[in-house]
């Protein structure tokens, strides 16, 4: 059923609003897949806080027209779907590649992330990009190391001493028992 203007201007005023703040976008064809999966697939990108939406390819350019994800829109060919990450830049791209792992008929057309647009091929890539939790931790203990070997190296003696110290006192039991 075709959309009347105020819809589709609403459609685009929505998808605007949500590329203007999302990290990275996936693109991709769902030709083939019923509306039980779609309904599944949706179900897990708002879940990992992907906004998906099916949008004509039209509405989809002039929607992402002055954002970061304008380069994509000559690409765009074929019924796609569209996931926004919005917080996190590879969420929209764990989803689809977890998705598309067990339903053959998700086509990954292209992933844009930060104003560039890759290849299919380097969705893997995206979806392996830590969250900001992970990201964060990997920092503090980027940051944590040198001082623990500090710490390390200043005990490294005292330790040395008391082990030798320990095994002093067991060798004088071992004789004097002996």
């Amino acid at each position: 059923m075709p959309l009347k203007l105020e819809d589709k201007k609403t459609l685009v005023a929505e998808v605007t609003a949500v590329a203007a703040e999302a990290q990275s976008v996936v693109a991709a064809q769902y030709r083939g897949l019923t509306v039980a999966q779609m309904t599944e697939l949706r179900a897990r990108a708002r879940s990992q806080g992907v906004y998906m939406r099916v949008v004509k390819n039209t509405l989809a350019r002039r929607a992402i027209a002055g954002t970061s994800f304008e380069p994509i829109g000559p690409a765009l060919k074929g019924p796609l779907v569209l996931a926004f990450s919005r917080s996190d830049p590879g969420a929209a791209a764990r989803v689809v590649r977890d998705f598309g792992r067990t339903n053959e008929k998700l086509i990954v057309t292209l992933v844009s992330l930060g104003g560039q647009v890759l290849p299919a091929q380097d969705l893997e890539k995206v979806a392996s990009l830590p969250t900001r939790a992970q990201a964060l931790a990997m920092l503090l203990g980027l940051l944590q190391a040198p001082l623990e070997k500090l710490v390390r190296t200043l005990a490294g003696p005292q330790v040395k001493l008391a082990r030798t110290l320990v095994a002093i006192r067991d060798s004088k039991q071992a004789a004097g028992s002996a």
